[in-house]
């Protein structure tokens, strides 16, 4: 069985209920759900581990009271925390949830920004097919520059997933271009594919384009629509979409194909397949 390394960060988010968003300068009520233990990578790993393909979690566990919230969670789940660091305690955010189930984010960064090469001497890059990576991980160049290489040092038939996340447009041309150059799968949504590339019209002509840089299978989530897959001009699909979170559309990789996660199908299967 092939098996998949989660990189990014567990975060504490608080999830707050809410009317609307608040404008500039107004002051709304809102109703506090819970706090748990979430963040893209976190979630992620949660979806592969429920479809029963091997994984593991490779986040940052700081000290401070959220890091002490994500490794109560983490004994709870029985996940092994192969990360636990010094210097700063893990991130939080809060989660504004509307009626609609839309999420909006504030969000306090931690320990998860704070990557170090010396971090990656306890694990084994060469034992991992598979990697996901995070947007959130990739704004800081020096995170980024990290991480990236790190995967530098993963066998050549291994394949990168990376989640653009919201925060896309704060990543750097210098970043984006060595994922790229890496061949990653991009999995990002509508909004995302604008910062990505702004002055193509269609969502097609928009996945054509990421193609051509990366050579790689392309996810483009629409919501309650599915997802729009992409392998090439001639390779495209839409599928449906298999949601897990109560909260309203995720922008984690929830979908899947011929009921397998989208990470764990290589680009010629995707091909192939279509």
């Amino acid at each position: 069985m092939s098996k998949t390394l989660v990189i990014g960060a567990a975060f504490v988010d608080v999830l707050m209920d809410v009317p609307k968003l608040p404008t500039t300068g107004e002051d709304i009520s809102g109703h506090l759900r819970a706090n748990i233990v979430g963040g893209s990578a976190f979630n992620v790993y949660g979806a592969i581990k429920y479809t029963g393909q091997d994984a593991d979690l490779f986040v940052p566990v700081g000290e401070g009271q959220y890091a002490d919230l994500v490794s109560e969670d983490m004994a709870k789940m029985g996940i092994r925390p192969l990360l636990k660091v010094n210097g700063a305690d893990n991130g939080w955010d809060i989660s504004f949830v509307e009626p609609d189930g839309e999420r909006s984010f504030l969000t306090v960064n931690g320990i998860e920004q704070l990557w170090q090469p010396d971090w990656f001497e306890n694990i084994d890059i060469s034992n991992y097919d598979y990697f996901y990576i995070s947007g959130y991980e990739m704004e800081d160049d020096k995170a980024a520059g990290v991480i990236l290489d790190a995967l530098d040092k993963r066998n050549s038939d291994s394949q990168v997933l990376f989640d653009a996340s919201p925060r896309i447009e704060y990543i750097s041309q210098k970043t984006l271009q060595r994922l790229y150059d890496n061949h990653v799968m991009i999995h990002c949504n509508e909004d995302e594919t604008r910062n990505l590339f702004p002055g193509v019209s269609s969502l097609e002509m928009k996945c054509q384009e990421i193609f051509v840089k990366t050579h790689a299978p392309i996810v483009l989530t629409l919501g309650e629509e599915g997802a729009y897959l992409c392998a090439g001009k001639h390779h495209s699909e839409m599928v449906r979409s298999r949601p897990r979170s109560p909260n309203g559309p995720s922008q984690e990789m929830m979908f899947l194909h011929k009921d397998k996660p989208l990470l764990h199908l290589r680009s010629e299967q995707l091909v192939r397949e279509f």
